[in-house]
């Protein structure tokens, strides 16, 4: 047989799509950190959750 052919699998795939709405001051203020920290908005947003719920503890 021969190998598997493809893009490799995740070890946390993300396969859960989430969708919000923000106004145009939000998402400017999320554009700029995101280039500031070389991150993108989902990896920026899913460290938010972690703040927050770090910061309830």
């Amino acid at each position: 047989m021969p190998p598997r052919t493809g893009r490799p699998k995740a070890e946390n795939p993300k396969d859960i799509r989430f969708s919000i709405r923000l106004d145009a001051d939000t998402e400017a203020k999320l554009k700029e950190f995101c280039e500031a920290h070389g991150m993108t908005r989902a990896e920026a947003i899913r460290k938010g959750i972690d703040l927050l719920l770090a910061e309830k503890k």
